[in-house]
């Protein structure tokens, strides 16, 4: 057994130590967060699977975790020797962690810990929910046990401390002041006085407020308790940590202690179950009894969703600038390879950072640049190897996908890129995926129609020649905040949420073939009135991603003129808007390109 395959069997034994039946190691952190500071990676430290999404069960006789289809090669390779085994996600025949668990024990009762801290109460009430139908309501036991992996991790980070960023509330287009105005009015619309928030895009959106606490993601690790009169941010007294106009700072690790004095002026309190912690919850439910302690959905999101004028503004400002990045990294590339040049994936990956660094208003990465060539592209959250990535040969394909912070917005882009001589295979997938993202691209819808009533329109020509992926087709993007926003998506899942005006999301269908070759084409599009008539209101979609399409593989007989035409006006456009900003030769190999 290799000597990492070692460490993490015996960390799982270190849990099972606990004595439980069962024990659940949750990939999120007190805020739950998509993406985590390194002291809540506590699914990478037990079983060494780094993907975004997953959590880890201990029994005393099985190790198991669960994600989804975007990790499952990832986790098959980062799994092996570590005994634990891989339970796959949105797939038929999934079985969640509750029902798995549900299944599992003839013993009575059973006996369940948690770290409340890094549970969501939603995932806590299907967990009793399916414990209590198949053991009965005295048949179980959840136990609350925070930060219990600190017991054996002996190194944890610490809560993290980066500097707090006050972004220009112009470019914002809303003081701090207007959305907290905003935000006790839908408060007390809900019927409640007071809310308490811990998801910190929803902080970092009110506040005005951005940071860096977690990779990627411009956050400052906080909650907020906002009354009647008084805002309070619970956040860390280090000297860079800001006064803000009306707004009081309180400690991140007293917040418990502070409850039983805010208890009076708090009134009827509302918390939104889908971001509170289990260990939180408890402790609220405990002060805020009955009648005065709510759990309801937070307005912010969707609020935070509709994009007002001046972001707008800068979101099409991001993509024109990354636009410049993007292509003068392509020329780059194909140059570099035609040449002759041993070009990695890391190489390429460092090349487009050091080219986007030359704009002063870079704000950094929003996620880590993906960056396959060949069948590593089958992986669609590749992780590149810094040692030993692969080289991009001039044959086949390589994507990218790469986004970018601003100050005045955030981008993602996916491009495959034919390196040179293609398969049929591969110009078939590149052309019907890329058929899929134009015919979404072309969508006319009535108002009131969710992402998923179109979602089948990006999969349709998949379908068609009995092709398909796992992962949905959009979501929602941040202004310089998270990269994947709600709560608007466009995939299967059910989402009741209608696509309204002022909506940013990402246009990305894909096909993986294991062992082969990926493709994804990736634009983001913005949701805006196209028509109104009798029949009520129609939406569409303004592509923002200014960044070219190569056509040279594209099998034209599976197009459809209309299909044709969007691509290459397209291309013209994003000509048109970006020559004047490109160094000449970039510019002049971008025209041939757009033909």
């Amino acid at each position: 057994m290799a000597e990492n395959e070692s460490i993490h069997a015996q960390r799982i034994d270190h849990v099972r130590s606990l004595g439980y039946d069962a024990v659940i190691v949750s990939g999120t952190d007190p805020h739950c967060s998509e993406y985590v500071a390194p002291r809540w990676k506590q699914v990478e430290w037990l079983s060494g699977f780094t993907g975004e999404a997953g959590d880890v069960v201990v029994t005393q006789d099985h190790a198991g975790l669960w994600t989804d289809s975007r990790f499952f090669i990832q986790a098959e390779v980062q799994l092996f020797g570590t005994g634990v085994e891989l339970h796959p996600m949105r797939v038929p025949a999934q079985v969640t962690i509750p029902e798995w668990l549900a299944g599992r024990f003839d013993k009575k009762p059973v006996r369940i810990a948690v770290d409340g801290l890094c549970q969501s109460v939603g995932a806590i009430k299907e967990l009793k929910e399916a414990l209590e139908a198949a053991y009965g309501p005295e048949g179980y036991e959840i136990e609350d046990l925070p930060d219990m992996l600190s017991r054996f991790w002996s190194e944890r980070p610490g809560i993290p401390d980066s500097t707090v960023i006050q972004p220009d509330e112009k470019t914002m287009g809303e003081s701090r002041s207007e959305r907290l105005a905003w935000l006790r009015a839908a408060v007390k619309e809900a019927g409640c006085e007071s809310i308490f928030i811990s998801a910190l895009d929803e902080i970092a959106w009110l506040l005005n407020v951005r940071g860096n606490d977690i990779d990627y993601n411009p956050f400052v690790i906080s909650y907020l308790l906002v009354t009647p009169k008084r805002a309070v941010w619970f956040v860390r007294h280090e000297e860079d940590v800001p006064a803000l106009t009306g707004v009081e700072n309180a400690p991140y690790t007293a917040l418990e202690e502070l409850f039983d004095s805010l208890k009076e002026e708090c009134g009827r309190l509302m918390a939104d179950p889908s971001t509170l912690n289990w260990h939180m919850y408890r402790q609220l439910k405990e002060r805020f009894q009955g009648r005065h302690f709510q759990l309801l959905k937070s307005p912010v999101p969707l609020r935070k969703a509709v994009k007002n004028k001046k972001e707008l503004e800068g979101f099409r400002r991001a993509y024109i600038e990354d636009g410049v990045a993007m292509e003068t990294f392509l020329h780059w590339l194909e140059t570099s390879v035609r040449s002759g040049a041993a070009v990695t994936e890391w190489e390429a990956a460092a090349q487009l950072e050091a080219i986007r660094s030359r704009n002063v208003n870079y704000r950094g990465q929003c996620f880590a640049t993906i960056s396959a060539y060949g069948p590593n592209a089958a992986l669609p959250h590749y992780s590149t190897p810094r040692e030993g990535s692969a080289v991009i040969k001039p044959k086949g394909l390589y994507l990218c996908d790469a986004g970018a912070h601003f100050p005045y917005g955030t981008t993602d882009t996916t491009r495959t890129v034919p390196m040179g001589r293609c398969s049929r295979q591969e110009k078939e997938d590149y052309t019907l995926v890329l058929k899929g993202m134009v015919d979404l691209s072309l969508a006319v819808f009535p108002e009131g129609t969710a992402g998923c009533q179109i979602d089948a329109l990006a999969r349709m020509p998949l379908w068609k020649a009995s092709r398909n992926f796992g992962h949905g087709t959009g979501h929602g993007i941040g202004f310089w905040l998270g990269d994947h926003e709600g709560p608007q998506d466009i995939r299967q899942n059910f989402n009741p949420q209608p696509l309204l005006p002022g909506m940013v999301i990402s246009n990305e269908p894909g096909l993986y073939r294991e062992g082969k070759h990926g493709v994804r084409h990736e634009n983001v599009v913005l949701c805006h009135e196209a028509d109104k008539s009798e029949f009520g209101r129609f939406y569409s979609f303004e592509t923002l991603t200014c960044c070219h399409i190569d056509l040279s593989i594209v099998k034209k007989k599976l197009l459809t003129d209309r299909e044709l035409d969007w691509l290459r006006a397209y291309n013209r456009t994003v000509y048109r808007m970006l020559k004047s900003h490109l160094a000449p030769e970039v510019a002049r190999w971008l025209k041939r390109k757009c033909r």
